[in-house]
């Protein structure tokens, strides 16, 4: 039969599995480091794998498929749910999860630098909007590079934050749909914006000013810049 079907740009796709997860029926698995659409028939058609695919890798198409077969959808389920064995969901890049690190401030003269970071994933298209970090967070959204420019970049600025990063050069559309809807459903206290001085970096401050004035919320924030040889060349608070 023709109908409406999902189709997965593989070129696009880069495996983080979050359509997987999306997908209530079961329909698309990870092989190979790529989504794939492994079972036509337990494709509805509806797409709630659309909106989580962060390259926009996913689109409808009308061909020939099989019908929708909700009874083995439904079998499917039954039978994963009474397994013992673990649900697979997708990349475990993107499973949501919080840090814990013990304080010790007696360390050895010349130990190594400790991480700051406190949750897990980081990456602005991954992260899911409702994770309970969120709740009562300083907020740091930061251009990628910048960690690689400021030596200090753990202590300075991830420390007691939650940490979000991207690349607006780089990265596909725009982040301030994510970062908003982040903003209107968290108790989020304070953000800070780190970037570069390059123009390019510009887009991750204007994501977060659009995120915050679309949100409808008042939040203090501020901007960093960062050269790129490291030093910090102004701080502005909004």
């Amino acid at each position: 039969m023709i109908r409406k079907i999902i189709k997965i740009n593989e070129e696009k796709c880069n495996g983080c599995g979050a359509c997987a997860a999306a997908c209530h029926e079961g329909a698309i698995e990870i092989i190979n480091g790529k989504a794939k659409l492994t079972r036509e028939d337990y494709c509805d058609g509806l797409g709630d794998c659309l909106p989580s695919c962060p390259m926009d890798a996913i689109t409808f198409e009308e061909r020939e498929a099989p019908a929708y077969d909700e009874a083995a959808v439904l079998a499917a389920k039954a039978q994963k749910e009474s397994s013992s064995e673990p649900l697979a969901c997708g990349c475990p890049g993107t499973q949501s999860k919080v840090i814990q690190r013990e304080n010790d401030s007696c360390g050895a003269p010349f130990a190594p630098a400790k991480s700051q970071l406190s949750q897990w994933p980081v990456q602005i298209r991954l992260v899911p909007v409702n994770a309970p970090y969120f709740d009562g967070a300083d907020l740091l959204v930061a251009a990628d590079c910048t960690a690689y420019a400021y030596g200090n970049f753990h202590d300075t600025f991830i420390r007691d934050h939650i940490t979000l990063i991207g690349c607006p050069k780089l990265d596909e559309g725009d982040y301030t749909d994510k970062l908003s809807e982040i903003l209107a459903v968290n108790d989020i206290r304070s953000v800070t914006v780190v970037r570069m001085e390059v123009p390019c970096c510009g887009g991750i401050e204007n994501a977060v000013k659009g995120a915050l004035q679309k949100s409808g919320k008042v939040i203090p924030w501020r901007v960093v810049t960062i050269s790129s040889d490291g030093k910090i060349l102004r701080q502005v608070p909004r």
